[in-house]
């Protein structure tokens, strides 16, 4: 994968705020760009697995600024 100068700069400035990395962060967001857009429906319930793992992340950004 190969992925702009500007995009990943934004990336890794959004992922430092939400406390994650910039892979972890690039993952949510094409996972919640991907169900946005429909390219899901042919392979099940998709929106719910990201809505899943979304909720996931944000539980592990909770812990880790608790911690810190």
């Amino acid at each position: 994968m190969s992925i702009d100068h500007t995009a990943w700069t934004l990336a890794e400035a959004a992922a430092a705020r939400a406390g994650m990395s910039p892979s972890a962060w690039l993952s949510a967001a094409a996972r919640r760009e991907a169900v946005r857009l429909g390219a899901g429906t042919d392979w099940g319930d998709s929106e719910a697995e990201a809505l899943t793992q979304d909720a996931d992340l944000a539980k592990a950004e909770e812990d880790l600024h608790a911690a810190g």
